[in-house]
């Protein structure tokens, strides 16, 4: 099995060293391939997504991310800026579904900015489409009308991109608890009112998954209201760009965030969703079990080895309940520990 492994930059090298030694310890006849991507990618060959980078992912079986960005690069042209290597690395592998499961582990429940109660055994999983929406519809630009500069993007989807987001949801929701909830904005967006509508239609196909129907406004309130009510979300790629960022706390960290890119056909990109953090690269204090659960999302759907996702995942929880913290879970009475330690500590668990 071949991995790409691109860890970017930022604390992306750190985590996903810890990433890639945890998988390691199980002993899979994996390859693994390492190459720049973001500034490193930048510094390495001038492009964010180097070529040769792009080609290592294409032959892969699927792709570890580390993170990508810093304020370094904010001066460059936006096409050789850091983030432009994740969108193309969507674009390139045809990455449309993002898997973001937000679980409140039982020893975090008290980390959460919510109380303890209203998150203790929160499971959700939110399924966002990648590559429509205002992030990639053209025209686009900004443009001077009658001496006034002005912005504009173009939000877009079509009816084919609409119907393959739905049924990743759907399927997903079938091995969980079938119960389907598509978020839009169809009160006021013609976009979403044919998602809604696509939406709708297809859940013709899965009679035994409930589908509701919920404003993005609504949604993001009851995240914080009442987030036990979800299980499986779907929504476009603006909306859950912001609403699994504010999933993500609810957990207490987004340092505890996996992701799964998938083309829906096996291949996929798997990242933590925290970003590259460059305040504190280099300080080994940054939290590796996003990076690591994002291996086990690798293991379970790009690898075909559910087992030893499930091995890693059980190896977070038994350290996790050995009250090991790294800064941003830390609380009183339990153990601080960097990034190093805690990786250590889940290779060891296994």
């Amino acid at each position: 099995m071949k991995v790409a492994v691109l860890p970017g930059d930022g604390i992306g090298p750190e985590i996903i060293a810890q990433a890639k030694n945890v998988v390691q310890q199980l002993r899979l006849p994996i390859q693994f391939n390492e190459a720049p991507v973001g500034g490193a990618g930048y510094e390495a060959a001038g492009d964010p997504l180097p070529p040769a980078t792009l080609q290592l992912a294409k032959e892969a079986d699927a792709v570890l991310f580390g993170a990508v960005g810093d304020a370094r690069y904010d001066r460059l042209e936006r096409s050789k800026r850091p983030e432009q290597a994740i969108l193309g690395l969507r674009k390139g592998l045809g990455l449309f579904a993002n898997l973001r499961p937000a679980q409140v582990h039982a020893e975090l429940a008290g980390a959460s900015a919510l109380k303890a109660e209203v998150v203790a055994g929160l499971d959700i999983l939110i399924v966002r489409e990648l590559t429509g929406d205002i992030y990639f519809g053209e025209p686009r630009g900004i443009r001077t009308v009658e001496g006034v500069r002005e912005g504009f993007d173009t939000m877009r989807y079509s009816e084919p991109e609409i119907r393959r987001i739905a049924r990743v949801a759907f399927e997903a929701a079938q091995k969980r608890s079938r119960r389907l909830c598509s978020v839009d904005k169809a009160n006021v967006l013609e976009t979403s009112q044919l998602w809604r509508e696509v939406v709708s239609q297809e859940s013709r196909n899965y009679p035994d998954v409930e589908l509701t129907h919920m404003y993005v406004d609504n949604c993001a309130m009851q995240l914080v209201r009442s987030p036990k009510q979800f299980d499986v979300i779907v929504t476009g790629n603006m909306f859950g760009d912001i609403l699994s960022d504010q999933a993500s706390m609810l957990t207490g960290s987004i340092g505890m965030l996996p992701s799964a890119s998938l083309d829906g056909r096996g291949k996929g990109l798997y990242e933590p969703i925290h970003g590259s953090a460059p305040d504190i690269a280099g300080k080994g204090v940054a939290n590796p079990l996003a990076a690591i659960l994002s291996a086990a999302l690798m293991l379970r759907y790009s690898l075909g080895q559910p087992a030893a996702a499930a091995r890693i995942e059980k190896a977070v929880k038994k350290v996790l309940s050995d009250g090991l913290r790294t800064a941003d879970i830390h609380t009183t009475g339990m153990r601080k520990v960097g990034s190093a330690e805690m990786g250590a500590a889940v290779a060891a668990a296994l």
